[in-house]
């Protein structure tokens, strides 16, 4: 689900960054960081994964962090957030095939897993490019548009390859639902 939040964050910047002069310029550099910031931080288990900033509300005054050359800024802002909700129908991208399931990403969601046992109708087909077919003669293998239903979403912060990411259980069982365009058939 696409959402429109605001927040609040700390921002900090070099002392030496900033232009007295010009509170236009000192304003970019505050914004310029806080992107980086958002950028790093990729997500949030409350709202989900940060798209894009849409307003910067107030940019308060910067606080001198201990003895060093940093300042501290205190950024209210309204940003665009994307998080996937049990039940909700989305589209995504198979990137890898095997004997249990698929793999899609959808969006800046990279943890989708569409299992065998919830793709009706489907069976595996092993080889050098593996795929599952389905009864009507469609294919789900790799670079092909899948329509899935939101079975379960988790929230991890940190697990061994995995940071700030939502992993997604999906399923194929209902109407509407599979492939929807192929890597050989012209994007719709």
């Amino acid at each position: 689900m696409y959402s429109e939040v605001e927040l609040v964050r700390g921002v900090v910047v070099l002392a030496e960054k900033l232009d007295k002069d010009s509170p236009f310029s000192s304003k970019s550099v505050i914004t310029t960081q806080l992107l980086k910031d958002l950028l790093k931080e990729k997500a949030s288990k409350d709202h989900g994964y940060f798209l894009k900033v849409t307003a910067l509300k107030k940019v308060g005054t910067g606080q001198i962090l201990d003895h060093s050359r940093k300042m501290l800024f205190h950024v209210a802002f309204s940003c665009r957030t994307f998080i996937p909700l049990q039940g909700e129908i989305l589209e995504g991208v198979v990137y890898k095939v095997h004997n249990l399931g698929v793999f899609i990403r959808c969006g800046p969601l990279n943890y989708a897993y569409l299992s065998a046992r919830k793709m009706p109708n489907c069976h595996y087909v092993a080889g050098t490019k593996p795929f599952f077919l389905k009864g009507d003669l469609t294919k789900i293998e790799k670079k092909v548009v899948v329509r899935f239903r939101v079975l379960h979403a988790r929230w991890t912060a940190k697990s061994r390859e995995i940071r700030n990411e939502f992993v997604v259980l999906g399923s194929m069982v209902g109407d509407s639902l599979g492939p929807v365009y192929g890597p050989h058939e012209p994007d719709l």
